[in-house]
């Protein structure tokens, strides 16, 4: 007889579609594809819900105007899931938050009996300053039924640190929506967003100290010498954190060295899910020298969307890319970035890096990571 279906909640910090939400959605999507009840609860500020169409089940959650200060504010995103799931009379046999907030909540909700057990994915760990978020990372960590991770360096990290053994689940990419096939939209977006110069660079998560901003906006500049002509797309970067003195660092810098913002750096904020894809298809490359990821999605998107990657030389992005799939540099090295934006440009060099990468991508399916989801839920449930 085939395992009976689940009932399975998935919590969300927020409606913008960050790496954590994204997974939390396709993973949604690849159970409910499998015949699972999945219903995505997530916090909404304006309640509007998520940009793009869903086949499963979600409901959102008020999230009240943010008070002053990130503590008030992780508190009351916390409580404000803990009282919706009080008034609720929805049961499931698996409550799954991917972040600090929800497994912060659930844990609360467990302890006032209202749900059996949780589970956490910990896509990586962060280096608070504050106390109390030290301490909500702590119970988000080590409260959970269940920890998952998605790679093996935050496997690694949870073993060393909290003595957890954490399973190691994949994440994926959508190669239906991301594709190097173009549809048409590329030609308006690239006018709407500005892009008239050449080579056309792109990143994606925004401005904040985690992305390594400072340093690619160094290399960008040195690139420029030899491309005065190049843009540079820093999309998204909706948070919950205030990186305002990054920010202000980063917009000094670019005007210490004469980069302008609306001309050589593109700044179009949050990008609408339905445009996304084109966005990567007009650009020359990506570039990502991310110094802390969970894994790192938007890497995967590019490779489906056909353009080369750049990124950081170091876990997590070693564990599923080779120096012959994509530059791999030392994150910390402008130059070193420099020279790798350079040589991306290099017709071979390119098509090569296109090529290699692209073998990676049916390894990594959103259903093969539901598959493995599913074997540690009911090995959980017969726990």
């Amino acid at each position: 007889m085939p395992d009976p279906s689940l009932r399975i909640a998935l919590l969300t910090y927020s409606t913008r579609l960050r790496g954590s939400v994204v997974h939390t959605l396709e993973l949604a999507e690849a159970l409910h594809a499998m015949g699972h009840t999945v219903c995505v609860y997530a916090l909404a500020k304006d309640g509007t819900g998520f940009d793009r169409l869903l086949s499963c089940a979600y409901k959102l959650i008020t999230a009240q105007p943010a008070p002053d200060g990130i503590d008030a504010l992780i508190q009351q995103r916390i409580q404000e899931f803990v009282a919706y799931f009080s008034q609720s009379s929805d049961t499931y046999d698996c409550y799954h938050a991917q972040d600090c907030i929800g497994a912060n909540a659930l844990s609360r909700l467990r302890q006032l009996q209202l749900i059996p057990h949780f589970v956490r994915t910990v896509h990586h760990i962060e280096a608070y300053n504050s106390i109390y978020l030290q301490q909500c990372q702590e119970r988000s960590i080590r409260d959970p039924d269940l920890c998952f991770c998605v790679s093996t360096r935050w496997q690694r990290e949870l073993q060393q640190q909290y003595q957890i053994d954490a399973p190691r689940v994949s994440n994926g990419v959508n190669t239906q929506r991301f594709t190097a096939q173009l549809d048409g939209s590329e030609q308006s977006l690239g006018q709407q967003l500005g892009l008239n110069g050449s080579p056309i660079y792109l990143t994606v998560g925004g401005i904040e100290p985690r992305k390594n901003s400072l340093v690619l906006l160094q290399a960008f500049s040195q690139l420029r010498v030899s491309h005065p002509h190049a843009q540079l797309i820093i999309a998204g970067g909706a948070t919950l954190f205030d990186y305002q003195a990054y920010r202000d660092e980063f917009f000094a810098l670019a005007g210490t060295l004469g980069i302008t913002t609306g001309e050589a750096l593109l700044l179009p904020g949050v990008i609408s899910d339905a445009v996304l894809p084109a966005l990567y298809r007009l650009a020359d490359a990506f570039v990502f020298p991310s110094v802390k990821e969970g894994w790192g999605l938007v890497v995967m998107e590019a490779i489906a969307s056909g353009i080369p990657v750049m990124t950081a030389n170091q876990p997590p992005f070693t564990e599923f890319l080779t120096e012959k799939q994509a530059l791999l540099v030392d994150p910390t090295s402008p130059d070193a970035i420099a020279l790798a934006m350079r040589s991306v440009l290099t017709p071979e060099l390119a098509q090569s890096l296109r090529e290699n990468s692209r073998a990676i991508l049916p390894c990594y399916s959103w259903e093969a990571s539901a598959k493995m989801h599913l074997v540690h839920y009911r090995d959980l449930l017969r726990r």
